[in-house]
């Protein structure tokens, strides 16, 4: 999703320098050709007001080259900036970010911090894995779906198994078309029977409020009714880290125990912040592998939230630089890359979000396809890979050992910060999935070998209690 993509399966470490030497080579070609195509952007000029460092990248290069743009620690970037427009809106933390030296670039249709000050990619993502870093999420959708037809509503929507779901408990799982493609990922939290709360990604927010008014029509015209709301200017910001639940617990109220609220729940938390409580949405979740938090904040305390967490000298500001290299590591997906409307669930590897009784039952959007593929084998499957001698970058085409035959193509790829490899992720033909297959992915027209490797590449630190 993360859109926020946050994924979530049972809810359903080091420098730049600490890189082996190929990896760092590999690391200052994709910065240079990343610096010539940003020269190339068009439209390059300073906002009037506030003067902000905004980059205009395109999006494939803030994606598969984000770990090489920001490599160096006090680097000075170089980059033109670029306006803001009509298409591009502002979190509630648009001046959080500049006053704190977010880098701002346009990601999922709103202006959002790559990197803050003098502080590197590979720095940031470090912190995030040994300490705790503050990510604004606030561009996601955030929903409410309530009713006395909301949780069948949503069952049909999507292939989640929500009425066995314990209150205050989430799951990721998959808006589905009805050929059984992927229209969004999301994460659904219940709070109760006929009160539901959802997160959809920034970047199909037109997509999915189209889709999902259009089968709401449909649904209250013969069934029980469904309501949606929308939380617009709510913030949504995730707390990541080992120290996040110590950083927390400082806000959180004595009698409220924060290791009661496990991996995967949620609940309604009063935080003190500058002595006055404001009322969040606490769930413990996240997007890049580690324990964390993500807090949906009233749109009035967003920044005073945004402070207290930032004061704690445990907590780094990290920037979608390192949210994405991080979330890679953990083996989780990003719509419009890992994902998208011609990727099924079970292509994907996530067979796992649909639940048991609703193969049964086979009355969610796209049933046909997902059930076929589950008895008889996706025609293709998501997949991790090591490549060895270059950064794979998304769409490059991967061949198999021999050289004869095209089997996938690159969805995401990167080099590693944690392992110091150069990892990716990849759809591979049925039959080409499996550990420890050889392949060869083609980077700059020559062909390096891959080996396939298992999901995550860096094991989850999840808190299950």
């Amino acid at each position: 999703m993360h859109a926020s993509n946050v994924a979530v399966r049972a809810m359903a470490k080091a420098t730049a320098g600490a890189l082996p030497s190929s990896s760092r080579a590999a690391v200052a070609s994709s910065t240079r050709a990343m610096s010539t195509a940003v020269k190339a952007a068009q439209g390059a000029r300073t906002l009037r007001a506030a003067k902000p460092c905004i980059t205009s990248i395109p999006s494939r290069l803030l994606h598969s080259s984000a770990p090489a743009r920001a490599d160096t620690k006090g680097e000075d970037m170089g980059l033109p900036q670029a306006p803001l427009t009509p298409e591009l809106s502002k979190t509630g933390l648009y001046d959080f970010h500049i006053k704190h030296g977010g880098k701002m670039v346009p990601f999922g249709g709103y202006l959002m911090p790559l990197t803050y000050g003098d502080v590197g990619q590979v720095a940031s993502h470090h912190h995030v894995r040994t300490h705790a870093g503050l990510f604004d999420v606030s561009h996601m959708v955030q929903h409410r779906f309530t009713g006395p037809g909301a949780l069948d509503f949503l069952q049909y929507l999507a292939p989640a198994s929500l009425k066995s779901m314990a209150p205050f408990n989430s799951t990721l799982s998959v808006l589905l078309s009805e050929q059984g493609g992927i229209l969004d990922d999301l994460i659904i939290t219940k709070h109760a029977d006929d009160r539901f709360y959802v997160v959809t990604n920034a970047g199909r927010r037109s997509e999915d409020l189209a889709w999902i008014g259009g089968k709401m029509k449909e649904w209250n015209a013969s069934k029980p009714k469904v309501e949606h709301e929308v939380l617009e200017g709510w913030g949504l910001v995730a707390l990541q880290g080992p120290t996040a639940a110590q950083v927390l617990k400082k806000l959180v109220p004595q009698s409220f125990d924060l290791n009661a609220l496990t991996f995967g729940k949620s609940a309604f938390v009063k935080l003190s912040v500058g002595g006055k409580e404001v009322e969040c949405h606490v769930a413990r979740a996240g997007y890049t592998g580690e324990d964390g938090f993500e807090i949906s904040i009233p749109p009035e305390s967003t920044e005073a939230v945004a402070e207290a967490f930032v004061s704690d000298p445990e907590v780094q500001l990290a920037g979608l630089a390192a949210r994405d290299s991080l979330r890679l590591e953990a083996g989780m997906c990003l719509y419009g890359h890992d994902l998208d409307e011609s990727v099924s669930p079970i292509e994907a590897a996530l067979a796992w979000c649909v639940g048991k009784d609703r193969r049964a039952s086979a009355d969610f959007l796209g049933a046909e396809r997902v059930l076929r593929e589950l008895k008889e084998g996706p025609p293709r499957r998501r997949v991790g890979l090591v490549v060895d001698g270059g950064i794979a970058r998304e769409n490059a085409r991967i061949l198999s050992e021999d050289g004869t035959k095209v089997v996938g193509r690159v969805t995401s790829g990167i080099p590693s910060p944690t392992t110091g490899k150069n990892i990716a992720m990849a759809l591979v033909e049925n039959g080409q999935h499996k550990k420890g297959t050889k392949l060869l992915v083609e980077i700059r027209k020559k062909l390096r070998p891959a080996e396939v490797a298992k999901l995550p590449f860096v094991e989850n630190n999840f808190f299950r209690g």
